[in-house]
């Protein structure tokens, strides 16, 4: 039971959830759409972790199938040897192909600090992010729509970049499109 459960939390790591909604004003639909990614992950053990993943969106329908907006995210992550945190923001571009496919684009720009608990030894510093990606979209209701697809990070350095991969999956639901 308990590698199961091991499994299941790492695995909740890269599973993220997009919400986004669109309010009525005065009878007309509106083009903002607002929502985002949450994620929580961890595992146990003698140094077991926890981490947290959020980011926020908000978003403009410049047409029926193409929107842009700002996005800001925030990633914490703990344990007995190790604990860092980052923050970053940046534009994004969304392009719904007949509500089965999108495309999608996000630059963010990171900032990041780092502590080694075991060596008492600290880093900050931040990085630039440039995802494009898409992915598959399936209808689940009046204006909701589950997407599963991925990005990846064009400007990721292996020798670089703080980060472990350049490449993201997700899945998500999507209200208000």
């Amino acid at each position: 039971m308990k590698t199961f459960l091991t499994i299941f939390l790492l695995a909740t790591t890269f599973v993220y959830a997009q919400i986004g909604t669109s309010t009525q004003l005065g009878g007309a639909q509106s083009k903002w759409t607002f929502g985002g990614y949450a994620g929580v992950g961890g595992s146990f053990g003698s140094g077991g972790s926890t981490s947290v993943y959020l980011s926020p969106r908000v978003g403009y329908k410049l047409t029926e199938n193409f929107e842009t907006g700002l996005a800001g995210s925030f990633n914490w992550t703990n344990s007995k040897y190790y604990s860092s945190s980052t923050v970053g923001v940046g534009p994004f571009v969304n392009y719904y192909i007949a509500r089965n496919f999108y495309l999608s684009g996000l630059f963010q720009e990171y900032f990041f600090t780092q502590k080694d608990k075991y060596n008492n030894l600290k880093y900050s510093g931040d990085e630039a992010a440039l995802y494009l990606g898409g992915g598959y979209m399936q209808k689940l209701g009046d204006r909701t729509y589950m997407q599963i697809g991925g990005m990846y990070n064009v400007l990721y350095d292996k020798n670089k970049s703080v980060f472990g991969g350049g490449f993201i999956p997700s899945i998500g639901v999507v209200f208000g499109l």
